[in-house]
């Protein structure tokens, strides 16, 4: 039928009216349309929830789990996170935006056609919303830092991110349609925006000024300089030196001194004078552990001996930076320091106070390196700024929130959809009425928005805190404690200073769990969790990460240190366990064990008969002094293999090499344990023993395998007893991590502080300061490594 025999010809409004209302959209065509409109709703809410998703990585991994992004796999996921969010919300933002246009034909002449106008208003600016909340989260975790050529490389502050804010603002501008009907989405976008732009001003900032800081970025070869010069004022001075008194070591406020280029680093004007004071007391505005041990007499809560540790640990990790820096301290050692680090180590009962000063230490050398939280300190007036800005970003999301939950109630018939789309259909030069469609479900855009709400404050509160709790604060108030009489006068302030020095948040601040990591080649009873089943499927080995440092393991470490202190120059004091050994005519028998020319090779082999020691003689209550022993055997042990495997840079062999001699002898070790099949606790300790040396007997082993089997069996037939042999191990193994400990490798060292530490790492920094800065030669080269299995053979 032709048009014009089917359609009335209208000379006037009225009939132009009665013509409209005969036009009717087919079904098919709406069925089109709402199927097209809906598929693409769909894959909308579903990148909407993808997106959720990586926000929430995004948020979690950036501002609670700081340690694992430098994890691979960690890293890997952020990385991507990070990628895709972005491009993502602009594809949604985008494809749903508001008074989108489209039209659809009816035939193929364009007679008949559709129209079709979308709005999507709150939809858009929800989207727009997640963009600049992730954005302020990872401003806030972003690492900046300021360190000079020697130590590796500046990074400055996340510029990128900038741009990111302004692509987001125009995203969000120029998708919510004509401002005067949408000037509250406006208002708010540009609040966040100007949150944005406030945080990332405020790093660059700090981020410049610390570039040109004595105390940040130039720091290391001004505290190389003042140690040489503490060490010629102390070797041209008479007196006893029998006490140990602090040293004036540099806590803060190296901004005050005059200083001078020197071949070797900057030198302090104030103190090249022959006659000037050690004590550092010509410089009134520099504040040094000496002034810091003299508050007793002025504030009890600062003369606390934890607060005192904090500034300690903080003049230690300037001294450590030198060392990252490449400066070699032996040259720049200074007597004083070196005993009065001693006095402490000697002193019976502080091993818990020595590992926390150096732990404390650990956590400078990670915030510095690894975060933006120090640079904040450049000036004195930003760590105010950062707070108040944080807070602003809190009051936005809190009054949001609000703001939203009363547009879910006043607004419900208007915003209770994600998209409404208005349509004509037209026949020639007539339009039907308008139409309209929702699309979408509300909740897509609110769900994730108050998740994502949520998760910001929570960052935010916690980002707030670092600053209130963090060391760094605690030494900068001290600092301005010490330089202002007018505060220690006020005991108001004296009063508000007490309480912010003692506040922590152990959960959030605490850069190391004090945990040890531990491995075994010789498992008799291997686990049989999923996780375990999985690493095996995997090819990974047994690994469990999660024990914690008995204090038993601190103070046996401490003592044995201190046991060589006349000695331990240098590491000469130190062996592989021989020393331990030779302090005994039964631990004489033993020394076969640490001759090798391989570090690796005597660590497995003592690990193995330890192993084997544990079988014949399991943990036991009621016998303090023989379980500590056997506590702190066991878990250096296992924590000397779990280094070969996962942190072998740490040892002194070739990395390589000490990982697949751990990964041959592990398997050779399952092989000859394939055949035990009785579960625990079915027999008694000395048939199980029995069993497993047998097992360990018949196999063809490998060499270091053959060497441990021998060694256990010596240790665990002793006739002196089980005591004895356990406090042969907790010596040896004692001795070996500290031996092991000292290295060169100080870049693997700020990788491990990077992970959330190692034990091996808070040694090398505690020996550093102790004098300890490289091993013993020629140790291992008393025999050939065959030489062992020779005299063990005999010995047998």
């Amino acid at each position: 039928m032709s048009w014009e025999n089917s359609t009335a010809i209208c000379y006037n409004n009225a009939a132009l009216q009665e013509c409209s209302s005969n036009i009717s959209c087919s079904r098919g065509f709406l069925a089109a349309f709402y199927k097209n409109m809906g598929g693409k709703m769909l894959r909308v809410n579903m990148l909407i929830l993808a997106d959720a998703v990586l926000a929430g990585v995004i948020v979690v991994i950036g501002a609670y789990a700081q340690r694992y992004r430098h994890h691979p796999l960690t890293r890997f996921i952020f990385l991507g996170a990070t990628t895709l969010f972005l491009p993502i919300i602009s594809y949604v933002v985008s494809t749903i935006a508001t008074d989108t246009n489209d039209f659809i034909s009816e035939d193929d002449n364009l007679e008949t056609l559709t129209a079709a106008t979308c709005h999507g208003g709150f939809h858009q600016f929800t989207v727009v919303s997640w963009a600049f909340l992730v954005q302020i989260v990872v401003i806030n975790t972003s690492v900046v830092v300021a360190v000079g050529d020697r130590e590796g490389r500046n990074k400055g502050p996340p510029i990128q991110l900038l741009v990111q804010g302004i692509w987001t603002l125009y995203l969000g501008v120029t998708s919510m349609g004509p401002l005067r009907h949408n000037m509250w989405q406006f208002n708010l976008e540009l609040m966040l925006f100007a949150i944005i732009f406030s945080k990332i001003v405020l790093k660059f900032y700090a981020y410049l000024k610390a570039r040109q800081s004595l105390a940040f970025k130039l720091n290391p070869r001004l505290v190389f300089g003042y140690m040489k010069q503490l060490q010629l004022q102390e070797s041209s001075q008479d007196g006893d030196q029998s006490s140990s008194p602090p040293p004036p070591l540099l806590v803060m406020g190296e901004e005050g001194m005059k200083v001078e280029k020197q071949p070797h680093g900057y030198v302090c004007k104030d103190l090249s004078a022959p006659t000037a004071s050690v004590n550092t007391t010509d410089v009134s505005s520099i504040v040094t552990v000496d002034k810091v041990w003299q508050l007793d007499s002025m504030l009890t809560a600062i003369s606390r001996p934890q607060l005192k540790d904090v500034c300690l640990s903080f003049a230690l990790f300037k001294l450590l930076r030198c060392r990252f820096a490449r400066y070699d301290l032996s040259t720049a050692e200074s007597a004083r320091t070196t005993k009065f680090f001693w006095s402490l180590l000697l002193k019976a009962g502080e091993h818990a106070r020595v590992f926390r000063v150096i732990a404390d230490e650990l956590s400078f050398v990670q915030d510095y390196y690894y975060s933006s939280l120090p640079v904040s300190y450049s000036k004195y007036w930003l760590p105010f700024l950062s707070v108040g800005t944080s807070l602003l970003s809190i009051i936005y999301c809190l009054l949001a929130t609000m703001f939203i939950m009363l547009g879910l109630t006043n607004w419900k018939d208007k915003y209770n959809h994600q998209l409404r789309c208005d349509f004509w259909c037209s026949q020639r030069y007539l339009i039907r009425d308008k139409q309209n469609k929702q699309f979408g479900l509300f909740l897509f855009d609110d769900v994730p928005l108050f998740f994502l709400l949520a998760l910001v404050v929570t960052a935010e509160v916690r980002y707030i805190a670092s600053y209130f709790c963090s060391n760094w604060t605690k030494v900068a108030l001290i600092y301005h404690y010490i330089n202002h009489a007018s505060l220690q006068r006020c005991l108001r302030m004296r009063k508000w200073f007490g309480l912010l020095l003692q506040c922590r948040w152990e959960v959030l601040m605490k850069h190391w769990d004090e945990k040890m990591g531990q491995s075994s080649v010789l498992v008799v009873h291997p686990r049989t969790t999923p996780l375990m089943l999985l690493r095996r499927l995997l090819g990974l080995p047994d690994l469990d990460r999660g024990v914690k440092i008995p204090e038993a393991v601190q103070a046996s470490i401490i003592r044995t240190l201190t046991g060589c202190y006349n000695s331990c120059t240098n590491g000469h004091g130190l062996s592989n366990g021989r020393r331990s050994l030779s302090l005994s005519l039964v631990g004489r028998r033993f020394l076969w064990a640490c001759s090798s020319n391989s570090t690796s090779d005597i660590i497995l082999r003592w690990h193995i008969a330890t192993c084997i020691l544990e079988v014949r003689h399991p943990y036991q209550h009621g016998r303090e002094e023989s379980n500590n022993h056997k506590i702190t055997a066991t878990h250096l042990s296992r924590y000397c293999a779990y280094l070969m495997v996962w942190s072998p840079d740490l040892l002194p062999d070739d990395d390589e090499w000490s990982k697949s001699l751990y990964e041959v002898v592990k398997k050779d070790a399952e092989c000859a344990l394939a055949g035990f099949t009785a579960p625990m606790g079915s027999l008694t300790p000395e048939a199980e023993y029995k069993e497993v040396m047998q097992l360990l007997d018949v196999y063809p082993k490998h060499e270091v395998l053959e060497n441990g089997v021998i060694l256990g069996r010596q240790l665990a037939e002793l006739v002196e007893g089980e005591e004895t042999s356990w406090k042969l191990l907790a010596g040896f193994w004692s001795e070996m991590v500290l031996y092991i400990s000292p290295s060169d490798n100080v870049r693997g060292h700020l990788e491990a502080i990077a992970r959330g530490g190692e034990l091996i790492t808070l040694l090398w920094a505690l020996l550093t300061h102790a004098g300890i800065t490289s091993r013993p030669r020629g140790v291992n080269d008393v025999d050939a490594g065959g030489t062992a299995t020779s005299e063990a053979a005999a010995y047998v």
